[in-house]
């Protein structure tokens, strides 16, 4: 499957949608507190998507081959859950972590898809710091998305990023291409080395969602046996921030950008954070 390079059209598509996802999250940021359950979190964005934005989830009823249909109109992954935790009834506590994936399909059929992490409470400091690393991590990555690099030199910068920190990188997932598709090609890998895989083009757009581990890279399936839960096999923490990136003509713009959106790090440049289409 070769890689879908956007026009003018696909890229404003691509816009809205990835704005219109990363709106949901604003939107839930304020209920995502000590005693609510995820479930809440869950019916809160289906009804936003739904009555206010007019999106639909690209999660509820999702079923690649090999899995159950997934549930939820988000994924809820706590603690040592690294990715795609089905929300349920359990009040969240004060100390807890938590990623929140949400991705959005638009009347006109394009995705937008984004996650951010949130700390119920003050939160230890080990947690705050792989949160942190976490984030800047997936911004290391993005710096060297332009024109003419290699997947593999986003994939490397993660990585040395996140294991000079001390941390682990989960290897069995990965980025991937977005469009009219969930997921498209290219894969883009968290880890690697530069100047390897595929010559970035202008109009590629792709994810970039490091899952960056405390312990061990090493991961299996959780204890709920749903065929979705994934958790560390250590029960060290793990954390997760995705954006959507547009490769430009001169770098890159971050399309999952929203008022409520967490600021790039300092070592971000403010005029590479969005480019000029």
């Amino acid at each position: 499957m070769s890689i879908t390079i956007k026009d003018a059209a696909g890229i404003a598509g691509m816009r809205e949608a990835c704005r219109l996802a990363s709106e949901v999250l604003d939107y839930l940021t304020p209920h995502i507190a000590a005693g609510v359950t995820t479930k809440e979190i869950d019916r809160l964005a289906h009804d936003y998507m739904v009555n206010v934005q007019g999106t639909r989830s690209a999660t509820v009823g999702y079923q690649p081959p090999g899995y159950p249909p997934y549930p939820a109109a988000l994924c809820t992954s706590l603690n040592h859950v690294v990715c795609h935790g089905i929300p349920n009834e359990k009040p969240l506590k004060k100390g807890d972590i938590m990623n929140v994936d949400v991705t959005v399909i638009t009347k006109d059929g394009w995705y937008g898809d984004n996650s951010r992490m949130y700390i119920i409470g003050e939160g230890s400091i080990a947690a705050r710091r792989l949160v942190q690393v976490t984030y800047e991590a997936m911004w290391h990555g993005i710096v060297k998305v332009r024109p003419g690099a290699r997947l593999g030199d986003i994939g490397h910068a993660i990585q040395k990023f996140a294991e000079g920190q001390g941390y682990s990188v989960v290897r069995e997932f990965c980025g991937h291409g977005i469009g009219q598709r969930f997921h498209e090609e290219p894969q883009v890998l968290h880890y690697g080395r530069p100047g390897t895989m595929e010559v970035l083009e202008p109009g590629m757009t792709f994810t970039i969602e490091p899952m960056i581990n405390a312990g061990r890279r090493e991961i299996k399936d959780g204890p709920e046996k749903d065929g979705w839960t994934i958790v560390t096999k250590d029960h060290s923490l793990s954390a997760q921030w995705e954006h959507t990136v547009l490769v430009t003509e001169t770098g890159y713009e971050v399309l999952t950008l929203s008022a409520g959106s967490l600021a790039p790090p300092a070592f971000v440049q403010p005029q590479s954070s969005t480019a000029a289409a």
